[in-house]
């Protein structure tokens, strides 16, 4: 007649995969078009242009880098430079980026190369979110005509986020 206890336990466990994903502009499957058109007075004279287009508009994107895993590279990879279908080519290094947020830094863009550049993991984690905003150096002159376009004439970046 005396006190009485009973007891039960139980444990728990919680299984997180690793995981990555990557956005540059729009979510999902669409490519995004970025587009610049130079005046006519203004070809060469390294006036920048600012683009149109983009999932933003007025040639800016949406960046997202997610990840579990540490610390992430991004990377942008070109075919080579940009082409207008005969002899003309704008190099790589005439599109600059500018980043909103220090933290998810555009990629340099190069002809036929991948550049890279760190995104800082805390607690093993990134979570970081830009609006990355290109623009056209314009310092060369060159031979009139629509270069690149639609996944034509190496117009295309193709951005790869890695974890070790």
């Amino acid at each position: 007649a005396g006190a009485l206890s009973s007891s039960a336990r139980v444990d728990f466990q919680i299984t997180i995969p690793r995981f990555l994903s990557l956005r540059v502009g729009t979510a999902g499957a669409p490519v995004d078009l970025v587009n610049f058109t130079v005046p006519a007075a203004n070809v060469g004279n390294a006036t920048p242009v600012a683009g149109t287009g983009g999932n933003l508009g007025a040639g800016a994107v949406t960046a997202t880098v997610l990840g579990n895993g540490g610390n992430v590279t991004l990377q942008a990879t070109t075919a080579g430079p940009i082409g207008n279908g005969s002899a003309g080519a704008i190099n790589w290094s005439q599109i600059a980026t500018a980043s909103s947020n220090p933290s998810l830094p555009a990629p340099v863009l190069a002809n036929g190369a991948s550049a890279g550049v760190a995104v800082a993991a805390a607690a093993g984690v990134v979570n970081q979110t830009a609006t990355w905003t290109y623009s056209y150096a314009n310092t060369d002159v060159v031979e009139s005509g629509t270069y690149g376009g639609v996944n034509t004439n190496n117009s295309r970046v193709t951005y790869t986020a890695s974890l070790p």
